[in-house]
């Protein structure tokens, strides 16, 4: 008898832990007065701290209330951040998916890869990927057709190059500052020398396996290059100060692909706004959230730049930012 007794009590603490689980996994509804809201849980990844990234993190907030969707109303954030380490992306990549979130976001490429691994059923958004078919996340940006899509950044190229001549005429050699474990940043490395080399520069690339090596990168490039260009790259993004540190001793103006950087001592950029990319992110989200289907939602792209140009910095450098780039540049920081 004693042991049917311990054998019930058993099975009754693993249904209220089963129950339990269940419970914490569900939407969650309140009632105040005659209207009810269910709170969705949607999880967030963020690969490194910077502005540029903050601002995008920013921007999806924005976007899902304007979608419906507000903190403290009905919806919660379920918010990390890797910090640049991998293996915390892998780690929390698989907490996010089983904390009972319903969607997820990924900022940044190496976010949004973590993320693809942990999960092939939840619904991913993608915020601030440049080339998701080349990061392996989906094979047609039209028709994604699987759990995953979201927004693209792609650096217009095209615009940088011209940029680049007309502020520094006299340049010949364009050195490219990026990180070798980023898939993002290779991507628009391929694009940007490919049209560098065929408007006649000589282009030398120079990849850095981690933040500890952009140092000694950017003084052997310093001594070799009339220009450095760097794209979205978050490696070199969250470590700009260095790269601006030793570039300056050198004079060597870098061109860079994200406004935050242009304000802490980059040149100019064409830049796209990260919180408008953002904004999209979260607006995407809002409405796979409100019953779209990520699999027959396209790939919204980002490729119309805007001018940045800082003339403190040409100052300091000895150069003349043209009137005709001045009249163009939508943010002129002096």
């Amino acid at each position: 008898m004693k042991n049917k007794k311990l054998i019930g009590v058993v099975i009754a603490l693993v249904m209220l832990v089963v129950v339990g689980y269940f419970f914490n996994n569900q939407p969650q509804t309140e009632t105040s007065g005659n209207k009810t809201t269910t709170t969705v849980k949607v999880g967030v990844l963020q690969y490194v701290t910077h502005d540029s990234l903050d601002e995008i993190y920013k921007g999806i907030k924005a976007g899902l209330k304007e979608g419906g969707y507000e903190e403290e109303v009905n919806l919660d954030i379920d918010f990390m951040n890797a910090e640049g380490d991998q293996s915390q992306v892998q780690t929390m990549s698989k907490k996010l998916v089983a904390n009972g979130n319903q969607l997820l976001i990924g900022i940044a490429t190496p976010a949004a890869q973590g993320l693809a691994n942990a999960s092939s059923d939840l619904p991913i958004i993608m915020g601030a990927v440049t080339d998701p078919v080349g990061a392996n996340l989906l094979t047609d940006l039209e028709k994604p057709g699987g759990n995953i899509t979201g927004v693209s950044d792609q650096t217009p190229v095209a615009d940088a190059i011209e940029l680049i001549q007309t502020i520094t005429p006299a340049a010949k050699t364009i050195g490219l500052l990026y990180s070798s474990n980023e898939d993002n940043s290779k991507a628009q490395v391929a694009e940007f020398k490919t049209a560098a080399e065929a408007a006649g520069y000589t282009v030398l690339d120079y990849a850095v396996p981690s933040s500890n090596e952009i140092a000694a990168t950017v003084e052997v490039a310093s001594s070799k290059v009339d220009v450095l260009f760097t794209p979205v790259d978050n490696t070199i993004a969250s470590a700009f100060s260095t790269v601006v540190g030793v570039a300056n001793k050198t004079k060597t103006p870098i061109y860079t692909s994200v406004e935050e950087m242009v304000e802490t001592g980059g040149i100019a950029s064409v830049t796209i706004n990260q919180y408008d990319l953002g904004l999209a992110t979260g607006k995407m989200a809002a409405n796979i959230l409100n019953g779209a289907n990520p699999a027959t939602t396209p790939v919204e792209i980002f490729n119309q730049g805007s001018v940045v140009v800082n003339k403190k910095v040409a100052e300091q450098l000895g150069l003349t930012i043209p009137e005709s780039v001045l009249e163009e540049a939508s943010r002129i920081i002096e």
